[in-house]
């Protein structure tokens, strides 16, 4: 086979991780100077539950990334999740399994629908998860006009507000998904396929990759992630919450959090460690936001800034790269 389908993924740059170390001590001198604390118990755990949220959907989003693709439909799949989620639980332990099983597979589904319309109907990745998240849309729009169902409770009590000391167990998921991601996309075949046909997809085929079968694949694992952000934040809110996706921009902040950690929005470059890093710069920002009580567009307009620099940055170091290759 190929050396092209059996190359590992190439290791993220730690610029977003500098980045990380220098908006914690900026923003510690900032709130401190400010009159406020940004390393207390509070903080870091308010911090740590909104990288937990983000993180799931990331990470999903960081695997079609690097096959060359794009999902912009998981927030609608995140609020759906909720709603499943509750819905079925009706606020019953018993019917926690169940529910968690029936979210997963409503996700895959709507990740195999994606990865069908890219791959067998060559249909743009853009238009293709958009047009696919307007149909949950309006299915919740139609269906809903606020919170439904009512959380397990002992989903709640664990995977909501648990904690290992000041770490919430929504965290260590969201770890352990990342570590089992890295590992998929670092150790095995399908990643190296994965990786070979983000790079070029025409010489991953000459190479004997079935490109359709491993984006199909990435698309389902991206749905899954985000089903599984929804059952976090069902059991944050204790019931199901339609607009919860969007109004979180889960889409958006999820590809910032992949482009931040270094992976390259054509595919074939990056890492799931990268986005792990890009997602706790993000939720830095808003912590540091929050303790200083930085107006809510203001808050934007600087996340914006810091995304652009960071996908400016990415260029300017690609260009430098090909052109080094060039000579």
């Amino acid at each position: 086979m190929s050396a092209v389908v059996t190359l590992p993924v190439k290791r993220t740059a730690p610029g977003v991780f500098i980045a990380l170390a220098l908006t914690l001590a900026v923003g510690w001198l900032v709130v401190m100077l400010n009159g406020g604390q940004l390393f207390n118990q509070s903080t870091t755990v308010s911090l740590l539950h909104v990288a937990a949220g983000l993180g799931l959907v990331a990470v999903g989003q960081t695997l079609v990334i690097l096959g060359g693709s794009l999902d912009l439909s998981v927030a609608y799949v995140i609020s759906l999740s909720t709603l499943v989620a509750a819905e079925t639980m009706r606020g019953s332990d018993a019917a926690l399994l169940p529910a968690v099983g029936l979210v997963l597979a409503v996700s895959a589904g709507i990740g195999l629908v994606n990865g069908l319309l890219v791959t067998k109907l060559r249909i743009n990745a853009f238009i293709a998860t958009v047009g696919v998240g307007l149909l949950l849309k309006g299915y919740l729009d139609n269906g809903y006009d606020g919170p439904a169902g009512k959380t397990a409770p002992a989903l709640v009590a664990s995977l909501g507000y648990q904690r290992v000391g000041p770490v919430p167990v929504s965290f260590l998921l969201l770890l352990g998904v990342a570590a089992a991601a890295w590992f998929v996309a670092t150790r095995t075949r399908f990643g190296h396929h994965l990786v070979a046909v983000g790079g070029d997809p025409e010489v991953a085929r000459l190479s004997g990759v079935r490109n359709d079968r491993v984006l199909i694949t990435a698309h389902v694992l991206c749905s899954l992630c985000a089903g599984l952000a929804g059952i976090y934040l069902a059991s944050r809110l204790g019931s199901g919450a339609p607009r919860v996706g969007t109004e979180g921009l889960y889409d958006l902040e999820s590809i910032a959090a992949v482009v931040l950690g270094g992976t390259a929005l054509a595919g074939g470059r990056g890492g799931v460690a990268g986005t792990v890093g890009g997602v706790l710069l993000l939720a830095s920002i808003d912590a540091i936001f929050n303790q200083l009580e930085v107006d809510a567009f203001f808050k934007q307009v600087i996340r914006g800034v810091v995304i652009i620099a960071a996908v400016a940055v990415y260029a300017r170091r690609s260009l430098r790269q090909r052109r080094g290759t060039a000579v």
